[in-house]
């Protein structure tokens, strides 16, 4: 089984190799490292880094060192952070290390959630039914976009031969939750943000017009709902069990309907693009979430199309956990890697007994792997309970 901690490249430089490794090893009981090689923004509370205790990556960037033939020619360029730039190829050690009897090496890439991108590159974003732009998202059905992820996949398999790639984010984003500062006077229920989440940029209703669907008339019905949801004076729900109720929900509105069913087409063929210019000798998995189907993933879908998913458990008991399992490996198949993940975070992971009973159900046959979140964030005692909660 693969036992993983997503791992930031900061915190290997502030701890030190030689320490992260006896962390994972011997403390957490681990046999893989899951390093960030593409991430987002966002503020860190950096509990044992003997260097700072509050951390702000850059938006958008890389952390490897990338192969400029790879990206000749992309309209779409990546920038390798700064303390990758200044301080040295942590990517490229782990590798190395590796090589030498060290631990496996997976590469925790984020795909299309980038901001910084997004600004430089607003064709290329995703746009809600009223044409606004969300920064945050590049759209996986433009062309633009697709090639940045390709060039992404394809550099750090090829150039680096890692073990495995995680994907993060190779889909539609929503709404809520994925800028700063947001803002909502209105109060959004879930199947508002679920349809400002969708995607009619022209690179979409292109896609879906060559498919044969209208994009267009989901995308009128979509903004004539929104501006009714704008104009109560205290929120209303159109849909009371959603998201429960899934798709079928919009099955009265074929129009609509149908345009949700086509939107897993861009996700698939993304990642199946991304499996197709890995190199073979890496397994290439998506990360998901039990609900992705939000964000047009299929699960079943994208199991043909890569390696495998690891499936967040966030959130959830042992009994959730179990259910997730069997839905997972009855989507992938029986061939295809299965893994799920956990976050240490306080509250949810209150105690190791919590975390055992959580993890339990993870270590049934059939399930691959586990990445635990995250090396840098929680203090080092949780990795005492790591260690405690896989060994049975």
């Amino acid at each position: 089984m693969q036992l993983s901690m997503w791992t930031y490249p900061w915190d290997v430089q502030d701890l030190g190799f030689e320490t992260v490794e006896d962390d994972l090893r011997n403390r957490a009981g681990l046999n893989t490292i899951s390093l960030a090689t593409s991430y987002h923004a966002g503020r860190f509370l950096q509990p044992r880094s003997p260097r700072r205790k509050a951390y702000f990556p850059e938006d958008g960037t890389i952390y490897f060192k990338p192969t400029p033939s790879r990206w000749a020619g992309l309209a779409i360029q990546p920038k390798v952070a700064d303390v990758i730039a200044e301080g040295g190829d942590v990517l490229g050690e782990l590798i190395r290390r590796r090589d030498a009897g060290g631990l496996t090496v997976s590469c925790w890439t984020v795909c299309l959630h980038n901001t910084r991108l997004g600004m430089l590159h607003p064709q290329a974003v995703t746009r809600n039914a009223f044409g606004d732009p969300n920064y945050y998202n590049l759209c996986p059905s433009h062309p633009d976009a697709r090639a940045y992820v390709r060039a992404l996949v394809e550099d750090l398999s090829h150039s680096y031969n890692p073990d495995r790639i995680e994907l993060e984010s190779p889909s539609f984003m929503g709404f809520a939750h994925e800028y700063h500062h947001e803002k909502d006077g209105v109060g959004l229920t879930p199947e508002d943000e679920f349809l400002l989440s969708l995607c009619f940029c022209p690179s979409c209703l292109a896609r879906a017009a060559a498919a044969g669907v209208d994009g267009e008339a989901a995308s009128k019905l979509v903004r004539q709902w929104i501006v009714e949801t704008c104009e109560h004076a205290v929120p209303v729900r159109r849909f009371p069990e959603f998201p429960q109720s899934g798709l079928d929900t919009f099955r009265p509105w074929p129009e609509l309907h149908t345009y949700l069913l086509w939107r897993f087409e861009p996700v698939t063929s993304l990642v199946a693009e991304l499996r197709e210019v890995a190199d073979a000798a890496t397994m290439v998995v998506i990360i998901d979430l039990k609900e992705g189907w939000l964000g047009g993933c299929d699960l079943a879908a994208l199991g043909k199309a890569c390696d495998g998913a690891i499936l967040c458990a966030y959130d959830m008991s042992g009994g959730d956990v179990a259910d997730l399992m069997r839905t997972g490996r009855a989507a992938l198949g029986p061939d295809k890697f299965l893994g799920t993940g956990y976050r240490l975070l306080y509250p949810e992971m209150s105690g190791p007994d919590v975390l055992a009973a959580k993890v339990k159900p993870a270590l049934a046959p059939g399930v691959d792997g586990i990445n635990f979140y995250n090396y840098g964030l929680v203090p080092a005692a949780r990795l005492d309970w790591v260690k405690s909660a896989i060994q049975v």
